[in-house]
């Protein structure tokens, strides 16, 4: 028997199938979710929501996540007390080949452009 505490936390994501492209692209359209993409990236394991470090307040920054769990390109978990975000890489990389690595890239293109430029 699960304990109603144990689903109560348990957090809906879309099943494979229900990604969409046009939801992926708008959720990676917004610089700091991007942002928490590249770090997720990079890190390849699960990174707790309190390790990204957002100039926006705590309710925005849990809007961000959500919108990316709603999207499909995050999963997120409880563990104990710290909600864990893990890259839905293999999903988004299965549905849509080469689009990830094709935008991480890009992404960290422009990072150095604009470090450069400033």
């Amino acid at each position: 028997m699960t304990s109603t505490a144990v689903t109560s936390r348990e957090l809906p994501h879309p099943a494979r199938d229900e990604i969409r492209l046009e939801g992926v692209l708008h959720a990676l359209s917004d610089p700091l979710r991007l942002q928490i993409v590249r770090e997720l990236a990079a890190d390849g394991g699960e990174l707790s929501c309190s390790r990204f470090d957002l100039p926006v307040t705590k309710s925005t920054t849990t809007h961000h996540f959500r919108v990316l769990r709603e999207c499909g390109v995050i999963r997120q978990a409880y563990r104990g007390t710290a909600k864990m975000n893990g890259l839905r890489e293999g999903d988004l990389d299965d549905l849509f080949p080469g689009l990830l690595d094709s935008l991480l890239a890009a992404a960290a293109r422009q990072a150095a452009r604009i470090a450069a430029d400033g």
